[in-house]
């Protein structure tokens, strides 16, 4: 057949391990992709310029591959729910096939393009390609989906995975009349950041990109994979994965992920070696965990997940909100982490944790303000392990057990015991002796010296006034 496929990509900027797109290839070798710069998405609260750069630069190589095989990747800068029609009906596609989302805008939005293109009297298939389980396959007994993590990991790993599915070979050209056509339906190039209205001048820890991810994956598999489990929470060390943004936006397949994890255990020859495998496949699962949370309670998205959370008693002062954006609170490590983000576009796993925390129960600052500010930041930043990894911090969400204080400075003693990643992220502190800095017991002549300001906080107080408000709305809940 040589009925022309327009296939939509969104979260997933690759042609390979690509299961809609494969399945297009298989029906038409005559197939273009396309990809819409949505401006309810880039005109949103909670858009990361960081973040948009990375995908430019992975869409700038998915047109170079498409060009390999000799089709197109054709750019849209409009509202989906018209403009892919628009284009589906000018290139006389006869199907429009995509990959599937999990979150609630995303299946909006979905409706009304499949309406659209209905209409029209075009057809659509469409595929579950982002998760090696599919909302819904991943059940209790009872047939319901989890909100506990550890059964869910239970079932999941029990679960036969999909291979990888084959990458795009030759494909069939459009004519340069079709390419016209495709012109005057509203394509444009490539845009710029600058295009765009955005700004992120400095230089992302990782080139984006099909290719880059894949080397990468293959680096963290040939050697961290096997200390991930005993480095991955200490911050100075390079003991995680670093694919989070390349999974988010989808340039590498996550059944190639997985392939990986399969090899590097095959490899393994001791106990900790075979651990860190698994810790890594454990957290593959979190992704999934939440990725299937928020498609069965859409509602996270815009609120906590317990009842107690819904009418907190927040304080949400301004200027202690701010100091905490800018990495000036007075606590080492969380500064650290603050000003890594706000310079990187990334920021450490353990040390989400600890800002989270100190930004919930030392500030008492819904968590919502710092949800949507690591969405402002992050290059990797994903909706579902966002709003999942908040609501862990804040013990708003799912999680068995309902309140976790982290103390800063037991967190450094424990994951930056030298101080490494403190004096790099807080240089007016490096001449500090170790003992000192990774206390925090900084005394104000010094803090005064280096220019470091006093904690803008007590945190034993705060700990013991959140947990006052905490059992006071719970007996509200339960009453």
């Amino acid at each position: 057949m040589t009925d022309l496929i327009l296939f939509w990509h969104r979260r997933d900027l690759r042609i390979t391990d690509n299961i809609g797109l494969a399945t297009a290839f298989e029906k038409s070798r005559k197939i273009a992709g396309v990809f819409c710069l949505d401006p309810n998405i880039l005109n949103g609260a909670d858009i990361a310029p960081a973040r948009v750069k990375y995908m430019l630069g992975c869409l700038a190589e998915l047109q170079e591959n498409y060009a390999k095989i000799g089709s197109q990747l054709f750019i849209l800068f409009d509202e989906p729910t018209q403009a892919i029609a628009r284009l589906a009906t000018a290139l006389q596609a006869k199907f429009v096939y995509w990959n599937l989302d999990i979150e609630p805008y995303s299946q909006d939005r979905d409706k009304a393009v499949r309406e659209a293109l209905k209409e029209q009297g075009i057809a659509v298939e469409t595929f579950w390609d982002q998760l090696l389980h599919f909302p819904g396959e991943i059940c209790s007994n009872t047939g319901n989906p989890y909100t506990v993590y550890t059964p869910f990991w239970k079932n999941w790993i029990r679960q036969t995975k999909a291979e990888p599915v084959p990458g795009l070979e030759q494909a069939i050209s459009l004519s340069k009349e079709e390419q016209e056509r495709a012109k005057n339906a509203g394509v444009v190039a490539l845009p710029t950041l600058k295009d765009l209205g955005l700004s992120w001048d400095n230089p992302l820890m990782l080139e984006p990109g099909e290719s880059a991810a894949r080397s990468q994956l293959e680096e963290f598999s040939d050697r961290t994979i096997y200390d991930y489990d005993e480095q991955r929470n200490f911050p100075a060390i390079p003991g995680t994965s670093l694919l989070s943004a390349a999974l988010k936006f989808g340039v590498i397949g996550i059944r190639t992920v997985w392939n990986s994890t399969l090899n590097a255990a095959e490899q393994c020859r001791s106990d900790e070696t075979r651990k860190g495998v698994q810790t890594w496949q454990q957290e593959l699962a979190w992704r999934e965990f939440y990725q299937q949370a928020l498609y069965h309670f859409p509602e996270l998205a815009t609120g906590p997940y317990r009842e107690a959370w819904k009418d907190f008693p927040w304080e949400n002062n301004e200027e202690l909100f701010q100091a905490w954006c800018e990495g000036q609170t007075g606590y080492p490590i969380v500064d650290a982490a603050m000003r890594q983000m706000n310079e990187t576009g990334w920021m450490h796993n353990r040390c989400r944790m600890i800002v989270a925390s100190f930004l919930t129960k030392d500030l008492i600052i819904n968590w919502q303000w710092g949800e949507q500010y690591f969405m402002q930041k992050l290059y990797d930043g994903d909706l579902a392990a966002n709003n999942g990894g908040w609501q862990w911090s804040a013990s708003s969400g799912m999680d068995p057990k309902p309140l976790r204080i982290f103390n800063p400075a037991t967190q450094t003693q424990k994951f930056d015991p030298e101080g490494d990643y403190i004096r790099e992220w807080v240089p007016e502190l490096r001449s500090l002796e170790t003992e000192t800095l990774i206390s925090g017991k900084i005394l104000p002549l010094e803090r005064k010296s280096c220019g470091y300001p006093t904690p803008i906080v007590n945190h034993n107080e705060q700990q013991r006034r959140f947990k006052a408000l905490y059992q006071q709305q719970k007996a509200l809940t339960e009453m």
